[in-house]
């Protein structure tokens, strides 16, 4: 997520991507059900309850699902919790044989803009990256507790960094005088190794950034196992839509409705957003949404 933002506060737009798509294939209309395993600010749930849909969302993040709470008030069952337990929350609040569930993987601005949640480099702030209190290892924790081949291991599976090596030693090097603590930090050692080049809007530590959100939040693993739980709780012709941003996550999903008896691909090639829609959010121009449906029950 973070490479889809400018270096201005001003270019983040707190908008649900794709979201007259994503409208369209779950064929939202009154009375339905449908599951938002990560609800976020409530953007793509709000849409759906204003058609007459039933929503059931849930989030891992305790801030950002107050906010979710505030735009939808009782409109909606808003669920603390992790998506990977989808089965078992959807079954708690009655919701299954579902007409319609979505997954946004993307991280919601709101917690980009909060500087004490350090997901973001844009801020002075410690490194942290949890998406909930209730997780153990922070950022901080794996900066400066895996050695070089462990944190070049780690930026290139899920950075896709291709100086994974190189920036590794920078980070064990750095801090042997001191603790690797904030995101500037981190930022200004990545920076020393990936110069920044001219008229890119990608700043260098980006995959670095990614790796180790993705690993704090154990978020491939999460997202492999929710898959086959979303697919066995949607009803017969029940549209599964997942919103990706970034390559690791897109083939996951690609390869899981390759691969799932139960479900028909309706989007050969991932749908994206229009020059309009970027230029208004620019956070969408990352996104790639698929969906498929569910062939039997």
């Amino acid at each position: 997520m973070e490479s889809v933002l400018r270096y201005s506060r001003s270019s983040i737009v707190h908008n649900p991507v794709l979201v007259g798509q994503v409208i369209d294939f779950l064929i939202v209309s009154t009375g339905k059900k449908y599951l938002d395993l990560t609800v976020g600010a409530g953007g793509h749930s709000l849409e759906i309850i204003k058609r007459g849909g039933r929503v059931l969302g849930i989030d891992l993040d305790p801030e950002i699902l107050a906010r979710a709470r505030q735009v939808l008030g009782n409109q909606a069952t808003l669920v603390e919790g992790n998506y990977k337990d989808a089965d078992l929350i959807a079954k708690e609040n009655g919701f299954e044989k579902l007409d319609g569930i979505l997954l946004d993987l993307g991280l919601s601005s709101f917690q980009l803009d909060s500087p004490e949640r350090g997901f973001s480099f844009r801020f002075d702030a410690p490194l942290d990256m949890r998406m909930s209190p209730e997780l153990g290892v922070r950022a901080v924790d794996l900066v400066n507790g895996l050695n070089v081949g462990e944190l070049e291991e780690l930026f290139m599976k899920l950075g896709e960094e291709k100086q994974a090596r190189r920036i590794a030693k920078e980070i064990v090097g750095s801090r042997v005088d001191h603790k690797i603590t904030t995101t500037t930090e981190l930022a200004e050692i990545v920076k020393k190794v990936k110069k920044v080049s001219f008229g890119k809007h990608i700043h260098p530590a980006t995959q670095v950034f990614q790796a180790l959100r993705i690993a704090v939040n154990d978020e491939l693993n999460n997202l492999r196992e929710v898959l086959p739980k979303a697919s066995s709780l949607l009803g017969k012709d029940g549209r599964l839509v997942v919103i990706s941003f970034h390559s690791l996550e897109d083939r996951i999903v690609k390869d899981f409705f390759k691969s799932s008896s139960e479900l028909k691909v309706l989007t050969e090639k991932p749908i994206t957003a229009s020059e309009e829609e970027v230029g208004l959010n620019p956070r969408s121009r990352s996104a790639k949404m698929r969906v498929a449906e569910k062939l039997s029950t």
